[in-house]
């Protein structure tokens, strides 16, 4: 059984935690551990799993390979997608890239999202058995979640029957409150988890069926696969040419073959603050408090403080989250319009859309502490051994001062090493670099000053992580 790990959400219901350049699948929600490697390690006591395969944007894949990195974890593959089609095309990817390889070209593939939550493991793998046997019998087996409430929130599929599997018969979108009520009332629907098992090949034969220009646009581009680094790239223009499509309605509905595993295992996909605030712990008031936070008379509440003391007195079911750049404050029962306010956000083109203040690279991460007009400072720290790209500006000089570490500098066409409390300067197009000779982290304060400071004024001449222009 090979885990085919989808990472390609935006979360934008959890902003402004979650960022279309840092979503919630990299972040730490529930555990000290991200929602990604919460769910690689859920399966890693699988009997005959095996390495993951993970499906991911091409602008996160330093973030995956990081977090892998952190929990000692080698991925079979990691696949970019060079743009956004939906389950369907994705799963698809990973299902030629596995069966390509195969010694065995009956591998079963669980496909799992890689932003939800599971309270009960045990049953978890009670169900993963179930789907396995009908997998191997060349069903394609979703996880349906045995409904607590009527929710709004979630799809849901409908599977009459009370048998440990039982056949698919139709996808729903998103409900209002009454037909949600009436689905929870017929025992005959269950909330779309978004989870997967079958056959590698199966998967491909039954899409060959179904959606026969998805298959076809997957197997182009993955024919032109090139191999970047730990990464798999396809072919840009083939896969572009795939419609856009989830397995629900490309494959699962379209199919004889589907069924159902009902699933009872404390899960939530945490697609919103409430969500969250749901599956952790509360006070004797009810409130989920994280970070630097003080309540007076508040019951029901999220409140969220990454970076300020936040105080809260007189509230009732409402969501705060602190970041260092954005503040949100919303009624609990309305968090699912979060996505509105980013919506409008990007209309404005603001940056709070896609970047924290703190922007992690592959060779570590840099905070914009302060800035100004035709002034940044910026804190930057390199991991042991990284190196970033050469590089030149047209509109920015730099200042370079050593706070710890061991730093070597290309600056212009000198090579010099600097210890702490030593500095240098890079005029306008220069080109330099910036590496780390230590085994600790190197720690640089950097002011910029110049007519333009954004971050496209980046000419890279040469880059070890495959980034130069």
């Amino acid at each position: 059984m090979i885990p085919v790990i989808l990472s390609g959400g935006s979360g934008t219901r959890l902003w402004p935690f979650s960022r279309s350049m840092y979503p919630k699948q990299f972040l730490p929600l529930v555990t000290e551990q991200t929602m990604l490697q919460e769910t690689i390690l859920r399966v890693a006591d699988v009997p005959d799993i095996q390495a993951p395969v993970i499906v991911c944007n091409e602008d996160h894949r330093f973030i995956v390979a990081e977090q892998l990195r952190a929990i000692d974890v080698q991925a079979k593959s990691i696949i970019l997608e060079p743009v956004g089609r939906n389950t369907a095309p994705a799963i698809a990817l990973a299902a030629l890239t596995i069966t390509q390889g195969a010694q065995d070209a009956d591998d079963i593939m669980l496909v799992l999202p890689a932003d939800h939550v599971i309270g009960d493991i045990e049953s978890f793998y009670s169900a993963l058995a179930v789907a396995k046997d009908a997998a191997q019998d060349g069903q394609l087996v979703t996880f349906g979640i045995v409904p607590t409430q009527a929710e709004t929130g979630y799809g849901y599929i409908k599977a009459p029957g009370k048998e440990a599997i039982n056949h698919v018969q139709e996808f729903v979108e998103k409900p209002d409150l009454n037909t949600a009520q009436k689905y929870l009332e017929s025992g005959e629907y269950y909330w779309n988890s978004g989870m997967f098992m079958f056959k590698a090949s199966r998967y491909l034969e039954v899409l060959g069926q179904t959606a026969p220009d998805i298959l076809a646009a997957c197997e182009k581009a993955v024919s032109k696969t090139t191999d970047d680094m730990d990464f798999t790239r396809v072919d840009k223009d083939a896969f572009e040419s795939s419609p856009d499509d989830s397995i629900d309605y490309a494959v699962m509905e379209k199919t004889q073959d589907a069924g159902l595993v009902p699933l009872s295992a404390q899960w939530s996909d945490v697609g919103s603050w409430a969500s969250l605030w749901d599956v952790l712990p509360k006070d004797a008031s009810g409130n989920t408090a994280r970070g630097d936070v003080i309540t007076e008379d508040t019951t029901g509440c999220y409140i969220q403080a990454d970076t300020k003391l936040v105080s809260t007195l007189g509230l009732k079911d409402i969501v705060v989250v602190e970041t260092d750049d954005a503040v949100l404050v919303a009624a609990k029962d309305r968090v699912q319009n979060v996505k509105e306010i980013v919506n409008s956000l990007k209309q404005e083109n603001r940056p709070e859309t896609k970047l924290h203040r703190k922007v992690y690279r592959p060779w570590g991460s840099y905070d914009s502490v302060d800035s100004g007009e035709k002034f940044q400072v910026k804190r930057i720290v390199v991991k042991p051994g990284a190196k970033l790209s050469l590089q030149m500006h047209h509109h920015r000089a730099e200042h370079w001062v050593v706070v710890s570490g061991i730093a070597e500098v290309t600056n212009g066409d000198k090579t010099i090493t600097l210890d702490e409390n030593e500095s240098t300067y890079i005029p306008i197009g220069v080109k330099h670099s910036l590496a780390n000779l230590g085994s600790e982290p190197l720690e640089i304060i950097e002011v910029q000053s110049g007519s333009y400071l954004g971050e496209d004024d980046i000419v890279r001449f040469d880059d070890i992580y495959g980034r130069a222009t």
